[in-house]
């Protein structure tokens, strides 16, 4: 099944329905599905937690998501393009690129457009949109999945208000960065829009995003309520794929890039409706019905810095062989480039009852999920070229059908919460070119149970184990040919221990140690230095800190730390397609998991001033599987330095004009730093200067 929903139909929709709610009750319920939810509920959560709330985002005027999802402990969050378009989020040690690892909601919705057959996030909403950002991880997180290997992260967006109010605002900085943002409501209607813009980390780099959001919620009845959703997002960036070559960093800097007429273009919209039936004072029932249609188009002349990547074409390979030497070239001495055209479409359907008892509370879901990936590759003949000829022509197709039980017991202090999550997923891959085509099944049952204990309500200690599960990708699954690809699904125990505190007035502290072995890692050649697709055993353990303390003289702190002393490959990786070992050694570490992760901050608020300013540590990492230490010639293998980034920021309100002024500042003291080599060196953005007003009415 595959259909298009326009943009202007869904808005009118939206505000028919809302026109036909407004005469109903008065009282305001929000449907919405959290992975944490209240403080309340946190108390009893038998798992790692994080909430990383608004203040906390407003205050130090967070610039991308990567920035915000530092403030929480266990992710490692690597920058791409600079602009935080493309996250690279990694869950304990696993390895970030495309946030292939971790499950991405948003009002408890799917933010990636394929979870299921291509779990890669080449789409990702502005922060600037975000209210909280949930982090979930544990035995909890298998009443989400598919992915319940590393964690949930689940981004909240501001309700929908009943009295008219909300705020409008303008960023400008160096590197040509704008942002202007309104946010509106009232009578349960939210109108939200973001302009965002500004030049990335790499020369000939520049970024144009707009996102578009509204949300009506209304009750219908005593027992009935429903959030509708409507978002359109578009992203026009001039962003290169390849990253550099070791000699192009060594002569250049950080900031070169060869590409001059690259771009990435993406279009996406979704609907969404979350009905909440209160069945009575103890059963509650909330259903999401999802729709999201995603159009990417990617013109690029090199994916990497391997010479046989570089686009055919006249120059094409004088122009490969420069870049290794680090010699100065232009784009438009390769007469060649790829287009990676894709597009997506996803839905589905969620319920969920929870039902509270004499012993607990019980919930039970169902998801019917189905995605349809259109993929194209045309290969140009020119640098600037938005067409060729046809190098690939695939459709893919999933249809998932899950569901899971979780039943908390209580008693006395004591809660026991055992939960268990079944997953049935048919893929099926068509190749149009030569007419082949074949499917895969894959079910899974996946078990968890965790335990809390709750003293008293500023203590709860927890532990749990479960098992993690990820499908492989349908391309995995399936060759281009249509034949079975012997790959299994991503499987692990993964155990923790660990407690929320709240010993005073002014503290909160959650400390968490976690074990997690992995039967099957599964590596993609994308997130492993172009290594063919492999499989092996590793395992992983570490302790996280998180916490915040409030002084009685105006100053507060907050600390998220990540100690990760293990991050094992248990056997070397065997490539899928040839059982031979494609690189590392058992007992080698992992790559991208550094050993030391810390954003540390400390801010003083008296009267209308509020200042702040944050410090970002990250470990030393591998970049491959063998430890390779020495840079290779492409950039793609060495070490990777340790850094510390500082950012900070200060804000100055002026009540009587419900006006905040504020300066911002990024890598202030403009550290110079290399955050990948997947495709080549990469670097984080230069220093940043910014300043801004913020109206609320």
């Amino acid at each position: 099944m595959q259909f298009k929903l326009n943009p202007i139909y869904a808005a009118l929709m939206l505000m028919a329905s809302h026109s036909a709610f407004a005469a109903q009750a008065e009282a305001l319920v929000l449907p919405r599905i959290d992975v944490i939810g209240t403080q309340e509920q946190l108390l009893k959560t038998p798992s790692s937690a994080t909430i990383i709330e608004r203040e906390a985002l407003e205050a130090s005027h967070v610039l991308t998501t990567n920035e915000a999802l530092r403030k929480a402990p266990g992710l490692v969050v690597r920058d791409e393009e600079g602009m935080g378009m493309r996250p690279n989020i990694g869950v304990r040690g696993l390895n970030p690129t495309r946030s292939t690892k971790v499950l991405l909601l948003e009002d408890g919705i799917p933010v990636t457009y394929a979870p299921y057959g291509a779990n890669e996030s080449y789409y990702h909403p502005t922060v600037d949109r975000f209210q909280r950002i949930e982090v979930l991880k544990g035995a909890s997180q298998i009443k989400f999945g598919p992915q319940t290997a590393g964690g949930v992260i689940n981004y909240i967006t501001p309700n929908a208000p009943e009295k008219f109010g909300g705020h409008m605002s303008v960023i400008a900085g160096n590197r040509d960065y704008l942002n202007s943002k309104i946010n509106a409501g009232g009578m349960g209607a939210l109108f939200d829009y973001t302009h965002k813009e500004g030049d990335g980390a790499r020369d000939k780099t520049h970024s144009n995003i707009e996102d578009l959001n509204v949300k009506l919620t209304k009750a219908i009845n005593e027992n009935h309520a429903m959030t509708l959703r409507a978002n359109w997002f578009t992203e026009d960036s001039q962003v290169s794929y390849s990253g550099i070559t070791q000699a192009e960093y060594n002569n250049f800097g950080g900031e070169y890039n060869p590409f001059n007429h690259d771009n990435f273009a993406t279009t996406r919209y979704g609907v969404s409706a979350t009905h909440d039936w209160q069945i009575n004072s103890n059963a509650l029932l909330t259903t999401n019905l999802y729709y999201s249609y995603f159009d990417r188009d990617w013109w690029r002349q090199q994916s990497n810095t391997t010479a046989s990547n570089v686009a055919s074409g006249t120059g094409c390979a004088t122009f490969a062989a420069a870049r290794i030497a680090g010699t100065a070239v232009s784009g438009d001495d390769c007469q060649g480039n790829q287009g990676r055209l894709r597009t997506y479409n996803t839905y589905g359907v969620e319920p969920r009852l929870t039902v509270t008892h004499v012993l607990g509370e019980l919930e039970i879901g169902a998801k019917a999920h189905f995605e349809d990936q259109e993929r194209r590759q045309y290969n140009g003949t020119s640098a600037i070229a938005r067409t060729g000829a046809l190098a690939e022509n695939n459709e893919r197709k999933t249809d998932a059908y899950s569901g899971f039980i979780s039943n908390r017991f209580d008693i006395g202090q004591f809660s026991i919460t055992p939960a268990v999550r079944y997953e049935h997923i048919k893929n099926e891959r068509s190749n149009r070119l030569t007419g082949a085509s074949g499917d895969a099944m894959l079910h899974e049952w996946i078990p968890g149970i965790g335990f809390a204990y709750n003293p008293n309500e500023h203590l709860t200690i927890f532990a749990g184990v479960h098992e993690g599960f990820a499908p492989p990708r349908t391309e995995d699954l399936i060759s281009n040919t249509g034949g079975a690809v012997d790959v299994g699904a991503e499987k692990s125990t993964n155990w923790e221990l660990g407690f929320r505190a709240k010993p005073s007035k002014n503290m909160n502290v959650e400390a968490t140690a976690f074990y997690n072995d992995f039967s099957n890692l599964i590596a993609v050649g994308s997130i492993a230095s172009n290594v063919a697709l492999s499989q092996g055993e590793a395992t992983f353990a570490g302790l996280e800190l998180n916490g915040k303390y409030d002084f009685d003289n105006g100053f507060y702190s907050h600390l998220a730390y990540t100690w990760l002393p293990v991050a094992e490959q248990d056997t070397p990786f065997i490539s899928v397609a040839t059982p031979v070992v494609v690189s590392g050694a058992k007992g080698n570490r992992q790559p991208y998991a550094p050993k030391n992760t810390l954003t540390a901050g400390l801010g003083y608020k008296i009267n209308n001033w509020e200042a702040q300013i944050e410090a970002v540590y990250v470990g030393k990492q591998y970049s491959d599987f063998a430890e390779t230490k020495n840079s290779t010639a492409d950039g793609q293998k060495g070490e990777i330095a340790s850094y510390t980034i500082y950012n900070a920021a200060v804000n100055y309100k002026l009540p009587e004009y419900k006006t905040t002024l504020f300066l911002v500042g990024k890598n202030i003291f403009d550290k110079d730093y290399i955050v990948d080599r997947t495709r080549g060196i990469l670097t984080g953005m230069p220093a940043l200067v910014q300043v801004g007003a913020r109206y609320d009415f």
